[in-house]
Protein backbone atom coordinates (compact mmCIF):
# COMPACT_ATOMS: atom_id res chain seq x y z
CA UNK A 1 0.00 0.00 0.00
CA UNK A 2 0.98 3.67 -0.25
CA UNK A 3 0.64 6.92 1.52
CA UNK A 4 1.35 10.80 0.47
CA UNK A 5 3.05 13.07 2.59
CA UNK A 6 1.81 15.83 3.31
CA UNK A 7 3.42 18.17 0.81
CA UNK A 8 2.40 15.79 -2.15
CA UNK A 9 5.57 14.52 -2.31
CA UNK A 10 4.43 11.29 -3.43
CA UNK A 11 4.28 7.61 -2.04
CA UNK A 12 6.15 6.76 1.00
CA UNK A 13 5.95 3.04 -0.72
CA UNK A 14 5.28 -0.33 0.61
CA UNK A 15 6.08 0.63 4.54
CA UNK A 16 6.91 -2.35 6.01
CA UNK A 17 5.08 -4.70 7.82
CA UNK A 18 2.20 -2.33 7.16
CA UNK A 19 -1.34 -4.28 7.68
CA UNK A 20 -2.56 -5.35 4.24
CA UNK A 21 -6.35 -3.56 3.88
CA UNK A 22 -9.39 -5.58 2.63
CA UNK A 23 -9.12 -4.29 -1.30
CA UNK A 24 -5.12 -5.31 -1.28
CA UNK A 25 -5.96 -8.76 0.33
CA UNK A 26 -8.89 -9.33 -2.50
CA UNK A 27 -6.08 -7.66 -5.24
CA UNK A 28 -3.54 -10.17 -3.92
CA UNK A 29 -5.28 -13.29 -3.49
CA UNK A 30 -7.52 -12.75 -7.23
CA UNK A 31 -3.89 -12.62 -8.76
CA UNK A 32 -2.80 -16.02 -7.21
CA UNK A 33 -6.00 -17.46 -8.07
CA UNK A 34 -7.26 -17.80 -4.62
CA UNK A 35 -10.05 -14.68 -4.36
CA UNK A 36 -12.76 -17.22 -3.41
CA UNK A 37 -10.75 -19.00 -0.80
CA UNK A 38 -9.92 -15.80 0.93
CA UNK A 39 -13.73 -14.55 0.90
CA UNK A 40 -14.58 -17.86 2.73
CA UNK A 41 -12.64 -17.76 5.00
CA UNK A 42 -12.77 -13.67 6.07
CA UNK A 43 -16.53 -12.83 7.29
CA UNK A 44 -17.25 -9.07 6.90
CA UNK A 45 -16.82 -8.64 10.32
CA UNK A 46 -13.14 -10.68 10.47
CA UNK A 47 -11.91 -8.60 7.68
CA UNK A 48 -12.79 -5.17 9.51
CA UNK A 49 -11.55 -6.47 12.64
CA UNK A 50 -8.13 -7.79 10.99
CA UNK A 51 -7.88 -4.20 9.17
CA UNK A 52 -7.86 -2.18 12.07
CA UNK A 53 -5.53 -2.43 15.11
CA UNK A 54 -6.82 -2.57 19.17
CA UNK A 55 -4.66 1.45 19.12
CA UNK A 56 -6.31 4.06 20.36
CA UNK A 57 -2.86 6.76 19.53
CA UNK A 58 -2.27 10.39 21.02
CA UNK A 59 0.64 12.34 20.11
CA UNK A 60 0.78 14.89 22.40
CA UNK A 61 2.57 18.32 21.62
CA UNK A 62 4.15 20.31 24.65
CA UNK A 63 2.23 23.32 23.95
CA UNK A 64 1.06 25.50 21.23
CA UNK A 65 3.87 26.09 18.57
CA UNK A 66 4.35 25.81 14.87
CA UNK A 67 7.53 23.08 15.07
CA UNK A 68 4.62 20.92 16.21
CA UNK A 69 2.36 21.06 13.03
CA UNK A 70 3.66 18.64 10.92
CA UNK A 71 3.00 16.01 13.79
CA UNK A 72 -1.26 16.53 12.33
CA UNK A 73 -0.39 15.30 8.84
CA UNK A 74 2.16 12.82 10.51
CA UNK A 75 -0.26 11.21 12.90
CA UNK A 76 -2.78 10.64 10.27
CA UNK A 77 -0.82 9.36 7.44
CA UNK A 78 0.49 6.96 10.01
CA UNK A 79 -2.52 5.46 11.11
CA UNK A 80 -3.60 5.15 7.45
CA UNK A 81 -0.87 3.31 6.63
CA UNK A 82 -0.55 0.98 9.59
CA UNK A 83 -4.14 0.62 9.84
CA UNK A 84 -4.65 1.69 13.02
CA UNK A 85 -7.71 2.07 14.82
CA UNK A 86 -7.37 5.55 15.50
CA UNK A 87 -4.56 7.90 16.13
CA UNK A 88 -5.05 11.77 16.69
CA UNK A 89 -2.86 14.54 16.86
CA UNK A 90 -3.33 16.98 20.89
CA UNK A 91 -2.31 20.13 21.68
CA UNK A 92 -2.32 21.04 25.50
CA UNK A 93 -3.39 24.60 25.95
CA UNK A 94 -0.26 26.07 27.55
CA UNK A 95 3.34 24.93 27.18
CA UNK A 96 3.04 23.75 30.86
CA UNK A 97 3.61 20.48 32.14
CA UNK A 98 0.42 20.58 34.15
CA UNK A 99 -1.61 21.30 31.10
CA UNK A 100 0.01 18.86 29.58
CA UNK A 101 -0.51 15.98 32.58
CA UNK A 102 -4.06 17.29 32.77
CA UNK A 103 -4.71 16.76 28.94
CA UNK A 104 -3.38 13.47 29.07
CA UNK A 105 -5.10 12.24 31.88
CA UNK A 106 -8.71 13.85 29.56
CA UNK A 107 -7.53 11.59 26.82
CA UNK A 108 -7.12 8.64 29.13
CA UNK A 109 -10.49 8.93 30.43
CA UNK A 110 -11.73 9.02 26.37
CA UNK A 111 -10.23 5.36 25.95
CA UNK A 112 -6.89 6.56 24.26
CA UNK A 113 -4.03 3.22 25.39
CA UNK A 114 -0.82 4.52 24.08
CA UNK A 115 0.69 8.06 24.15
CA UNK A 116 3.97 9.63 22.31
CA UNK A 117 4.92 12.93 24.52
CA UNK A 118 7.18 16.15 24.09
CA UNK A 119 8.25 16.37 27.49
CA UNK A 120 7.48 19.93 29.11
CA UNK A 121 9.83 18.66 31.76
CA UNK A 122 12.91 16.12 31.32
CA UNK A 123 12.09 14.91 35.13
CA UNK A 124 8.44 15.82 35.73
CA UNK A 125 7.24 14.27 32.29
CA UNK A 126 9.09 11.08 34.01
CA UNK A 127 5.83 10.77 36.75
CA UNK A 128 2.89 10.99 34.19
CA UNK A 129 5.04 8.43 31.91
CA UNK A 130 5.61 5.37 34.77
CA UNK A 131 1.81 6.51 35.88
CA UNK A 132 0.80 5.46 32.40
CA UNK A 133 3.68 2.42 32.22
CA UNK A 134 1.80 0.83 35.62
CA UNK A 135 -1.25 0.65 33.97
CA UNK A 136 0.10 -0.60 30.68
CA UNK A 137 0.08 2.32 28.64
CA UNK A 138 3.20 2.98 26.42
CA UNK A 139 4.41 6.13 26.19
CA UNK A 140 7.26 7.10 23.97
CA UNK A 141 9.33 10.65 24.17
CA UNK A 142 9.11 12.52 20.95
CA UNK A 143 11.22 15.75 20.09
CA UNK A 144 12.80 15.50 23.62
CA UNK A 145 14.31 13.09 25.87
CA UNK A 146 13.17 12.44 29.04
CA UNK A 147 16.08 12.24 32.20
CA UNK A 148 17.10 8.36 33.04
CA UNK A 149 16.01 6.29 34.12
CA UNK A 150 12.47 6.66 32.63
CA UNK A 151 9.55 4.24 31.99
CA UNK A 152 9.56 5.09 28.22
CA UNK A 153 11.12 2.52 26.12
CA UNK A 154 11.97 4.85 23.36
CA UNK A 155 13.06 8.94 22.62
CA UNK A 156 11.92 9.84 18.96
CA UNK A 157 14.22 12.59 18.64
CA UNK A 158 16.31 15.02 16.71
CA UNK A 159 19.86 14.81 18.44
CA UNK A 160 19.19 17.95 18.95
CA UNK A 161 23.33 18.41 20.12
CA UNK A 162 24.49 17.23 17.16
CA UNK A 163 22.45 19.59 15.11
CA UNK A 164 23.40 22.55 17.22
CA UNK A 165 26.67 21.69 16.98
CA UNK A 166 26.79 20.63 12.97
CA UNK A 167 24.77 24.11 11.89
CA UNK A 168 27.57 26.20 14.60
CA UNK A 169 30.45 24.86 12.37
CA UNK A 170 29.00 25.27 9.28
CA UNK A 171 28.08 28.86 10.65
CA UNK A 172 32.20 29.51 11.61
CA UNK A 173 32.86 28.13 8.20
CA UNK A 174 30.91 30.74 6.29
CA UNK A 175 32.47 33.10 8.33
CA UNK A 176 35.78 32.29 7.75
CA UNK A 177 36.59 30.89 10.38
CA UNK A 178 37.01 33.63 12.58
CA UNK A 179 34.67 36.62 13.78
CA UNK A 180 31.79 36.92 16.92
CA UNK A 181 28.59 35.00 16.84
CA UNK A 182 25.39 36.17 18.41
CA UNK A 183 23.09 32.86 19.40
CA UNK A 184 19.68 33.11 20.18
CA UNK A 185 17.60 29.79 21.49
CA UNK A 186 14.89 28.81 22.79
CA UNK A 187 12.67 28.26 26.38
CA UNK A 188 14.62 27.35 29.19
CA UNK A 189 12.14 24.88 30.56
CA UNK A 190 12.63 23.03 26.82
CA UNK A 191 15.03 19.93 27.27
CA UNK A 192 16.44 20.43 24.20
CA UNK A 193 17.74 24.01 24.97
CA UNK A 194 20.79 23.51 27.44
CA UNK A 195 22.26 20.54 24.83
CA UNK A 196 22.26 23.26 22.37
CA UNK A 197 23.57 26.29 24.59
CA UNK A 198 26.61 23.31 25.29
CA UNK A 199 27.16 22.32 21.41
CA UNK A 200 27.50 26.15 20.11
CA UNK A 201 30.04 26.70 23.16
CA UNK A 202 31.38 23.62 22.72
CA UNK A 203 32.10 24.91 18.79
CA UNK A 204 33.25 27.79 20.04
CA UNK A 205 35.45 26.66 21.97
CA UNK A 206 37.39 24.73 19.46
CA UNK A 207 38.37 27.72 17.46
CA UNK A 208 40.74 28.72 19.94
CA UNK A 209 39.54 32.20 20.55
CA UNK A 210 39.66 32.50 16.81
CA UNK A 211 35.34 32.95 17.29
CA UNK A 212 34.05 34.25 20.33
CA UNK A 213 30.32 33.98 21.43
CA UNK A 214 29.24 37.36 21.97
CA UNK A 215 25.44 36.65 23.63
CA UNK A 216 23.28 33.53 24.04
CA UNK A 217 19.53 34.95 23.76
CA UNK A 218 17.36 32.59 25.78
CA UNK A 219 13.48 32.15 26.11
CA UNK A 220 12.83 33.48 22.94
CA UNK A 221 11.13 31.07 21.58
CA UNK A 222 7.84 33.16 20.92
CA UNK A 223 6.98 35.11 17.94
CA UNK A 224 6.80 38.55 19.68
CA UNK A 225 9.84 38.09 22.41
CA UNK A 226 12.26 36.66 19.49
CA UNK A 227 11.27 39.61 17.34
CA UNK A 228 12.05 42.13 20.13
CA UNK A 229 14.63 40.37 21.41
CA UNK A 230 17.18 40.08 18.00
CA UNK A 231 15.92 43.15 16.54
CA UNK A 232 17.01 45.18 20.33
CA UNK A 233 19.98 43.07 19.68
CA UNK A 234 21.19 44.25 16.16
CA UNK A 235 20.16 47.65 16.65
CA UNK A 236 22.76 48.15 19.59
CA UNK A 237 25.41 45.76 18.46
CA UNK A 238 25.08 44.68 14.83
CA UNK A 239 28.64 45.48 14.02
CA UNK A 240 30.17 44.12 17.21
CA UNK A 241 29.24 40.67 14.94
CA UNK A 242 29.74 38.36 12.06
CA UNK A 243 27.69 35.66 12.80
CA UNK A 244 24.05 34.50 14.09
CA UNK A 245 22.83 30.78 14.82
CA UNK A 246 19.88 30.24 15.85
CA UNK A 247 18.44 26.91 17.33
CA UNK A 248 15.30 27.44 17.94
CA UNK A 249 12.17 27.89 15.41
CA UNK A 250 11.46 31.47 16.39
CA UNK A 251 14.40 33.03 17.01
CA UNK A 252 15.63 31.75 13.31
CA UNK A 253 12.70 33.48 11.82
CA UNK A 254 12.93 36.58 13.52
CA UNK A 255 17.04 36.51 12.75
CA UNK A 256 16.67 36.07 9.04
CA UNK A 257 13.79 38.69 8.90
CA UNK A 258 16.15 41.27 10.23
CA UNK A 259 18.82 40.36 8.01
CA UNK A 260 16.80 40.54 4.93
CA UNK A 261 14.71 43.75 6.46
CA UNK A 262 18.63 45.29 6.93
CA UNK A 263 19.54 43.99 3.40
CA UNK A 264 22.71 42.94 5.34
CA UNK A 265 24.52 40.18 3.83
CA UNK A 266 27.80 40.63 6.15
CA UNK A 267 26.15 38.63 8.79
CA UNK A 268 26.45 35.34 7.97
CA UNK A 269 23.45 32.99 9.53
CA UNK A 270 22.22 29.47 10.11
CA UNK A 271 19.21 28.73 11.13
CA UNK A 272 17.35 25.73 12.25
CA UNK A 273 13.50 24.50 10.67
CA UNK A 274 12.07 24.78 7.52
CA UNK A 275 9.80 28.25 8.07
CA UNK A 276 9.00 30.20 4.11
CA UNK A 277 10.44 33.08 5.75
CA UNK A 278 13.60 31.11 6.35
CA UNK A 279 13.71 29.46 3.39
CA UNK A 280 12.94 32.56 1.35
CA UNK A 281 15.97 34.79 3.17
CA UNK A 282 18.49 31.46 2.08
CA UNK A 283 17.29 32.20 -1.49
CA UNK A 284 18.36 35.57 -1.51
CA UNK A 285 21.47 35.09 0.14
CA UNK A 286 20.56 36.80 3.55
CA UNK A 287 20.95 33.40 5.32
CA UNK A 288 23.63 30.89 4.56
CA UNK A 289 21.62 27.43 5.72
CA UNK A 290 19.05 26.11 8.17
CA UNK A 291 19.64 23.13 10.11
CA UNK A 292 16.21 20.84 9.03
CA UNK A 293 14.29 18.90 11.24
CA UNK A 294 11.71 15.73 10.81
CA UNK A 295 8.61 16.39 13.31
CA UNK A 296 6.77 14.60 10.54
CA UNK A 297 8.60 11.65 10.40
CA UNK A 298 8.87 11.77 14.36
CA UNK A 299 5.27 11.42 14.34
CA UNK A 300 4.69 8.86 11.50
CA UNK A 301 7.54 6.71 13.21
CA UNK A 302 5.74 7.28 16.82
CA UNK A 303 2.70 6.33 15.42
CA UNK A 304 3.81 2.82 13.73
CA UNK A 305 6.34 2.20 17.37
CA UNK A 306 3.30 2.83 19.26
CA UNK A 307 1.12 0.35 17.65
CA UNK A 308 3.96 -2.34 17.66
CA UNK A 309 4.22 -1.93 21.49
CA UNK A 310 0.04 -2.86 21.47
CA UNK A 311 0.67 -5.65 19.45
CA UNK A 312 2.94 -7.18 22.54
CA UNK A 313 6.12 -6.02 20.83
CA UNK A 314 9.25 -5.16 23.18
CA UNK A 315 12.47 -3.19 23.48
CA UNK A 316 15.64 -5.59 22.90
CA UNK A 317 17.40 -2.88 25.59
CA UNK A 318 16.40 -2.23 28.77
CA UNK A 319 17.63 1.73 28.37
CA UNK A 320 15.92 4.23 26.08
CA UNK A 321 17.82 4.56 23.39
CA UNK A 322 17.89 7.96 20.90
CA UNK A 323 16.52 7.43 17.79
CA UNK A 324 17.65 10.04 15.53
CA UNK A 325 14.75 11.39 13.28
CA UNK A 326 17.11 13.71 11.20
CA UNK A 327 18.81 16.48 10.61
CA UNK A 328 20.89 17.83 8.11
CA UNK A 329 22.13 21.50 6.86
CA UNK A 330 19.89 22.77 4.40
CA UNK A 331 21.81 25.61 1.87
CA UNK A 332 20.51 26.99 -0.94
CA UNK A 333 20.98 23.92 -3.23
CA UNK A 334 19.15 22.02 -1.16
CA UNK A 335 15.84 24.32 -0.64
CA UNK A 336 14.21 22.58 -3.47
CA UNK A 337 15.05 18.89 -2.17
CA UNK A 338 15.68 19.04 1.08
CA UNK A 339 11.92 17.15 1.79
CA UNK A 340 12.51 14.19 -0.19
CA UNK A 341 15.81 13.91 1.84
CA UNK A 342 13.46 13.88 4.99
CA UNK A 343 11.17 11.49 3.49
CA UNK A 344 14.13 9.06 2.50
CA UNK A 345 14.87 9.13 6.56
CA UNK A 346 11.49 8.51 8.04
CA UNK A 347 10.99 5.39 5.34
CA UNK A 348 14.31 3.97 6.45
CA UNK A 349 13.12 4.05 10.25
CA UNK A 350 10.06 2.08 9.71
CA UNK A 351 11.86 -0.23 7.48
CA UNK A 352 14.60 -0.45 9.73
CA UNK A 353 12.85 -0.40 13.50
CA UNK A 354 11.63 -3.60 14.27
CA UNK A 355 14.88 -5.37 13.89
CA UNK A 356 16.70 -3.09 15.31
CA UNK A 357 15.05 -2.29 18.35
CA UNK A 358 11.89 -4.58 19.08
CA UNK A 359 11.48 -8.18 19.86
CA UNK A 360 8.84 -11.30 20.12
Amino acid sequence: MTVLDPDGLGPLEDLVDARVSRGELLRRGAAAGLALSVLGVFSGRALAQADASSSVIAIVSGGPHPYFAPWGPGTADAARAFHVQKAEWKVPTAFTLNDQNQLIDTLVVQGFNAFGVFPDDVNGTNGKIAELAGRGIPVLSLAACVAHPTKAPFCISTDVYNSAYQGTNALIRFMGGKGAILHGTGLLIDPNTKRRIAAVKKAVAETHGKVKLVQTLTDIDDPQKADKAINSFLAGHRKDITGIVTTAFNPSVAAAKALVNLGDKRIKMVGIDDDPAVLDAIRKGFVNGTMAQNPYGQAYLGVYVLDLLKQGWKPKQSNTPLVDSGTFLVTKAKVGTYKQELKKITLGLVKSFKPKYLTR
